[in-house]
């Protein structure tokens, strides 16, 4: 549910960044700024949280970040200007990884010999919220509240998702696995763990995987909007198709990876996402173009929760560090859209798109040596 609320949030997000941009009258490099400094912010104190996750006890820890993540929707609800809209991000980013981050690696805790799979079940329940997402921005809109009365739909959502976790019970690591580490001895142990060449692998193909799930998505409905030449509703059904095909491949992972090896799907849907994805930029026709999306997304399931599997698998009794890793690197991964929106803003948003094609290169590299 937690899983499922977050991802709700990414798919009103989304699918509303043009309405967000027109209202607020944001530039290409605002709307990388605002992708980019939160996760840069959070990615300085998610670590601590991670490391305290693996020593302490997460219940007070995931509380709290849903209220903050609550109380960050709120503000992007009331939000007038570029500030107060950033201010709710910067607040919302490092509640979103105590409140979603460290619920995943209590997921991870509960069953360690089955992480690809669980990590797609995840993946499953982020999907169904990318999809259900620009409904609520949509069923909003119809009702002339606009992307401001989505996000309060999301206010009220997270309220009786805290209310219901409230009274449910979460496992300390120390109740899965061995007793939990000291504070200084989790964070030699999290320093030893950068220095093993398998960690370092999952951690830097997670932040390029990302260029083709998380980036990507950022830029769709721009990319449909500014260059395509469709209006904001069409966008949307860009939207909605990628989504919709993405929750599709999730649903068909999980019975899929008990029959075959994680890292050989990924192999195979590295490369065909390498063939699609400049056909994707190429043709100009929408209808076409929208069926290339359909395919893009259906192949890139699988990526984030194979990746993220192998890494808690190469890290046992280590969930919560997994999480400060994962920020860690992600001080380097988080500046990909501010980069990305400054190469649009100077070269046009139709030539930037071509440099996420790093993606499927960085995992086809990357894979070739396991």
């Amino acid at each position: 549910m937690i899983e499922l609320l977050d991802e709700l949030v990414d798919g009103v997000r989304g699918a509303a960044w043009p309405l967000i941009r027109n209202d607020l009258h944001l530039s290409y490099i605002q709307v990388g700024m605002l992708l980019t400094i939160p996760n840069t912010i959070a990615s300085l104190i998610e670590p601590i949280l991670g490391i305290w996750g693996d020593v302490g006890d997460r219940r007070p820890l995931i509380l709290s970040g849903g209220v903050g993540f609550a109380i960050a929707l709120l503000l992007m609800s009331f939000s007038n200007n570029f500030l107060v809209f950033l201010a709710a991000f910067v607040l919302f980013y490092p509640a979103s990884g105590s409140f979603v981050s460290l619920s995943q690696a209590t997921l991870m805790d509960i069953d360690p010999a089955r992480h690809e799979q669980n990590m797609a079940r995840w993946a499953l329940a982020g999907s169904l919220g990318n999809v259900i997402g620009p409904l609520i921005l949509a069923g909003a809109i119809a009702f002339h509240q606009s992307w401001r009365g989505a996000f309060f739909i999301l206010v009220v959502l997270t309220g009786l998702v805290l209310v219901l976790l409230w009274q449910y019970p979460i496992a300390a690591p120390s109740s899965v696995d061995a007793p939990a580490p000291g504070f200084k001895e989790a964070i030699h142990n999290a320093i030893a763990a950068l220095k093993r060449l398998t960690v370092l692998r999952w951690l830097t193909l997670l932040q390029f995987s990302d260029l083709m799930l998380d980036v990507l998505r950022g830029f769709i409905a721009l990319y449909f909007v500014d260059v395509v030449g469709v209006d904001n509703a069409q966008a949307s059904v860009a939207i909605t198709i990628w989504l919709g095909f993405g929750l599709l491949g999730d649903f068909l992972l999980i019975p899929l990876l008990e029959r075959v090896q994680g890292l050989s799907y990924l192999r195979v849907s590295a490369l065909l996402v390498l063939g699609l994805y400049p056909a994707f930029l190429v043709v100009p026709n929408f209808t076409v173009k929208l069926a290339i999306l359909a395919g893009l997304g259906l192949l890139n399931a699988g990526w984030y929760s194979i990746l993220q599997g192998q890494l808690y698998t190469a890290m046992p009794g280590q969930s919560g560090t997994v999480m400060t890793l994962s920020n860690l690197f992600g001080l380097v991964g988080g500046l990909a859209p501010l980069v990305l929106g400054m190469a649009a803003q100077q070269i046009g948003l139709q030539s930037m798109m071509w440099l996420l094609l790093a993606a499927p290169i960085a995992l086809l590299m990357g894979l070739s040596k396991v």
